[in-house]
């Protein structure tokens, strides 16, 4: 793994100890208001300012840390695992199965615009972050089913697969244990990549007001508070902005530094 892997899983490593610790962290009540003090930028007792409410930014987006996270991690867990049984049984037994599924299914699913979708089944559902996990997973989970298809119709023509079908294993026991244990990897990887746009995705859409709603702190909804005084106190977009970038990048760098680790023959781009 490269040095910019290993930056990036110790910024992941870093934000997730941040999420978890953050009730530790956080140096104000994230709900204590003083309208006197409304928009003050950064000193020393508030490092990051004070909202339009006088509520401390900082701890704020310490908070926010632990929804953006749980929202990403719930998102992928659902996805990854909806996909990969979804994928494997399209690419195990073929046919019609197949054609119903990757013919169907996925291009079913492909043909509208997956943030759209989201945006159309929030508007329905009502905002939460319930429903955000639920419309996210549901836009999410084709592309991890196409990677596990893939896949498996690789592995499935391999030798030790079809000895364990000629000495009479059933299906389920020759896709758990001898074909899935053989694709995880690419999965893990996407799984990492896919954190980042989770994340990313939340924070579109509570920008929008159609994700986490106050007084639940958010990244994505400390961006859409602060729009209205980007000239008067831009600290209050800067601060979320930079979390999410962060985030992201994090991620991304993991997921890089991941798939060079599990892939180490893959051709790498000219320096």
């Amino acid at each position: 793994m490269g040095w910019t892997g290993k930056i990036g899983w110790l910024l992941v490593i870093g934000l997730l100890l941040v999420a978890l610790w953050a009730p530790h962290l956080a140096p104000h009540d994230i709900q204590q208001q003083d309208l006197a003090a409304r928009l003050q930028p950064p000193s020393r007792t508030h490092p990051m300012g004070r909202d339009e409410f006088g509520r401390d930014v900082l701890s704020r987006l310490l908070y926010g840390a632990r929804v953006s996270l749980r929202v990403g991690l719930l998102v992928v867990a659902i996805c990854a695992s909806v996909g990969t049984i979804i994928g494997a049984l399209a690419g195990y037994y073929g046919g019609w199965t197949d054609r119903l599924i990757s013919g169907f299914l996925f291009n079913t699913f492909l043909a509208f615009p997956g943030i759209l979708l989201a945006l159309a089944m929030i508007a329905f559902l009502g905002p939460s972050v319930n429903h955000l996990i639920l419309a996210l997973s549901i836009i999410g989970w084709v592309s991890y089913a196409r990677l596990i298809r893939g896949q498996v119709l690789k592995v499935k023509e391999l030798e030790f697969v079809q000895a364990a079908r000629a000495m009479g294993a059933s299906d389920a026991r020759i896709v758990f244990r001898h074909i899935l244990p053989n694709v995880v990897q690419p999965l893990i990887v996407q799984a990492t990549l896919g954190v980042a746009g989770a994340v990313l995705a939340e924070a579109s859409l509570s920008f929008l007001g159609l994700g986490v709603q106050e007084p639940m702190p958010s990244w994505g909804k400390m961006l859409d508070s602060g729009r209205a005084y980007l000239t008067t106190a831009p600290h209050l977009v800067i601060f979320p902005g930079l979390a999410i970038a962060v985030t992201v990048l994090a991620f991304n760098l993991a997921g890089d530094g991941l798939n060079e680790w599990l892939n180490p023959q893959r051709p790498r781009p000219p320096s």
